[in-house]
């Protein structure tokens, strides 16, 4: 039983690099006079007297100044209940007398199993222990913080509270977890702190928690106290119903959206709208579009609104920027009521150097490599996380859990997993470390892209995780037990490329690229594929959507007509991003709005009702969704008429005789009594012609459809007579 304090360690504890706290601080039982009596010592810097409170006898006791710094002592009977709390009262350099809980009366509130789990990187439910956490001992309410950072000499926290002062709530250290923690009484909802990290070379950093649920409105980095327990949830019918079905063969159409241009307010300072407001407008727009999923660029905070979110310092906080933890809650809960499914952007790839954030956190390389040929991203001036430590990998794959958990988030869509992959991506000869086999391959960044995905599939059934993947890597959306990554969806980066490629020419030289339209059908069912036309297309000098397309004004609406309509008739879910679903003029702009006044022009709004339009035949005809992935989905009827620029295709449902026959025509031809094969006889009617004037078409077509004759064409028994309208998709399907 220890009977006084040493000044070796007073020393540490005032120059603040005393790493276990409690060893001083707090209650001690001590022999005195052949007796056990309590030692309550409290640092108290800027002082001029304090005194333990008993509240339970109304007793007061005044303290002894044991060191000048501010160290104080009392000696006090043993307490007759062994969690009886007492308070101190404090009168300041200024005479201001306040009273107080001790924080090192409070035990640790993390156990020995939660330390091996992190030690083993299977705590799954990390951001309940890791953080800021509101709770109530013996009736006292306060926060349980708790940080990893083994490597430093001291933490302390510091905030408003206390004035900053990082000798008042310095942290105790578990070994060999190399977590921090610490209970402060009294401390609620909104509380601003951060952690101050003196690391062994004796640099001191003011660092935002990587397990903070909010944090201050950029520029500001402070960290928030934030009670993610509040919201009542009204969606159980949704998660309920995404729990019992299979999502892979139901139409998945994606709105992908930057929620501070989508639309912006004049009356706001940086003229965002917050997520409630949002929630309203994106629903009732995404009912009006035919849209199943919304899709959002990063909401984890981020320091740098230029980054559009993909430099995430805050990866358990919901961006400040258009309102709390609860609001975004309420956008959820909002649009599962109203059918509409939420995606994220996530982003385990990189991080970005600022220094309240993850690098060098404890002063050491910590959450990245350190040597730059494994830890810097030379695209991007970015941090590659340690993947092969165990717990960085429970880090990310607790905080894909996370979004799922608290805001009941139905898809992760992964970005830069190309970067991941490869120790090589983006670097010269002798600018990257082979694996242990002398590879290119990221073993540890595999393993853990797998264990995401059967982690988040084995625990939450339903969600999509989506790959954004540009390589020939394969199995992206294979199981893992196959040998696969395990993703629910890979995005189609070819079928985009070689698409868009193709929309560029001019019509006349089509014809020699016709190959550039065929070849993705030549993969198209080795990987379960979305077809993006993301943000990526239409930033950094690319042009809109609608700039993009070649010819004049009236072939670029009719072009990209035709590409959405072959789009959404092609095999694979779909995904477009926010402006150009109306043919939007202007390259995206994260600091403007939409040109929503465009709509006042029946060309844009032709296309806005094009969409709306193909998404409804889309949800209603399971040919064009049912076996998206399965090559039992689809036929080609005519996939050699390069000099016409022609492409004919059959979708097909499961039922063998529910299928739709898709005619393209890439050229301003018109094709007169165009003979096209199809498989039985009777009546097709023409379900959907992209050069109907209601969108902004000439009109030319086979409305209302046409009587298959017994006349073998392209392979068919059958076949039809039709008008091929140009620079544009018809669509057909057998049935009054």
């Amino acid at each position: 039983m220890r009977t006084h304090v040493t000044l070796d360690s007073m020393g540490a504890l005032v120059e603040g690099t005393h790493q276990d706290p409690f060893d001083i601080l707090g209650p001690h039982p001590i022999e005195q006079d052949g007796r056990t009596v309590m030692a309550v010592r409290a640092y108290l810097p800027e002082t001029q007297q304090a005194w333990v409170l008993d509240p339970a006898h109304q007793v007061s006791r005044p303290m002894r100044r044991i060191h000048p710094a501010g160290l104080y002592e009392a000696i006090c009977p043993v307490p007759s209940e062994p969690r009886q709390h007492y308070l101190f009262r404090v009168a300041d350099d200024e005479g201001k007398v306040t009273t107080m809980h001790d924080p090192y009366s409070f035990h640790s509130l993390l156990t020995d199993f939660d330390f091996y789990l992190f030690g083993q990187g299977r705590h799954e439910r990390l951001y309940d222990k890791l953080g800021a956490h509101l709770r109530t001992i013996d009736q006292i309410t306060g926060t349980n913080f708790a940080v990893w950072a083994p490597n430093a000499t001291s933490i302390s926290v510091v905030g408003d509270f206390n004035r900053w002062d990082a000798r008042r709530h310095p942290m105790r250290k578990h070994y060999p977890s190399g977590i921090w923690e610490l209970f402060i009484p009294e401390i609620g909802p909104g509380e601003k702190y951060k952690y101050r990290v003196r690391s062994s070379d004796g640099q001191i950093v003011d660092k935002s928690d990587p397990f903070a649920f909010a944090a201050e409105l950029p520029p500001q980095t402070a960290s928030l106290v934030s009670d993610l327990s509040r919201y009542r949830w009204s969606d159980e019918q949704w998660m309920q119903q995404r729990r019992n079905q299979d999502g892979l063969n139901q139409p998945i159409s994606i709105y992908e959206v930057h929620l501070g241009s989508w639309r912006r307010s004049a009356d706001r300072v940086n003229g965002w709208l917050n997520y409630r407001e949002l929630a309203h407008e994106l629903v009732d727009y995404c009912h009006q579009l035919g849209y199943t999923h919304l899709q959002l660029l990063p909401i984890s905070e981020h320091p740098f609104t230029g980054s559009w979110g993909y430099q995430t310092t805050g990866y358990y906080a919901v961006t400040s920027r258009y309102g709390t933890p609860e609001d975004f809650m309420y956008f959820v809960d909002h649009c599962h009521q109203n059918g509409i499914g939420i995606i994220l952007d996530w982003v385990p790839a990189h991080f970005p150097r600022d220094e309240h954030g993850l690098r060098r956190f404890d002063g050491t390389a910590l959450f990245e490599h350190a040597d730059p040929r494994q830890g810097e991203h030379p695209d991007w001036g970015t941090m590659i996380f340690n993947y092969g430590r165990d717990e960085i990998r429970n880090f990310l794959v607790a905080n894909a859990l996370f979004w799922l958990d608290k805001y009941h988030i139905d898809g992760l869509r992964v970005d830069a997993v190309a970067s991941m992959l490869y120790l090589d991506y983006s670097r010269e000869e002798g600018e990257w470390i082979p694996n242990e086999f002398g590879g290119r391959e990221n073993l540890a960044a595999i393993s853990l892209l797998k264990e995401f995905n059967e982690t988040t599939h084995g625990n939450y059934p339903g969600v999509l995780t989506i790959a954004e993947e540009s390589t020939a890597w394969s199995g992206v959306s294979h199981p893992t037990f196959t040998g696969g990554l395990g993703f629910s969806l890979k995005w189609n980066m070819g079928w985009m490329n070689d698409t868009l490629r193709y929309m560029h020419y001019d019509p006349i030289y089509r014809k020699h690229h016709h190959d550039e339209l065929t070849f993705s059908l030549i993969y198209a069912f080795t990987e379960n594929f979305v077809l993006p036309l993301s943000h990526d297309e239409v930033v950094h000098g690319k042009g809109a959507m609608l700039d993009q397309m070649s010819g004049d004004t009236w072939q670029k609406f009719a072009n990209l007509r035709t590409l959405y309509t072959y789009m959404w008739t092609h095999p694979g879910k779909k995904l477009l991003f926010m402006g150009s679903e109306f043919g939007q003029w202007n390259e995206w702009n994260h600091e403007a709005g939409l040109q929503w006044d465009l709509l006042q022009w029946d060309t844009h709004r032709g296309i806005q009702k094009l969409v709306s339009d193909l998404n409804t035949m889309y949800r209603r005809e399971p040919a064009l969704h049912q076996q998206d992935f399965d090559g039992n989905g689809f036929q080609w009827i005519d996939c050699h008429s390069s000099n016409d620029s022609i492409l004919i295709y059959m979708r097909k449902a499961l039922d063998p005789n529910d299928f739709v026959i898709v005619c393209c025509n890439f050229t301003p031809v018109v094709r007169h009594d165009y003979r096209v094969g199809v498989p039985q006889g009777g009546w097709y009617r023409e379900i959907f012609n992209s050069d109907s004037e209601y969108y902004g078409g000439s009109n030319v077509g086979t409305y209302p459809g046409a009587q298959a004759e017994p006349v073998e064409h392209q392979g068919q028994t059958h076949s039809l007579k039709i008008q091929l309208p140009p620079l544009a998709v018809t669509v057909l399907k057998p049935g009054q």
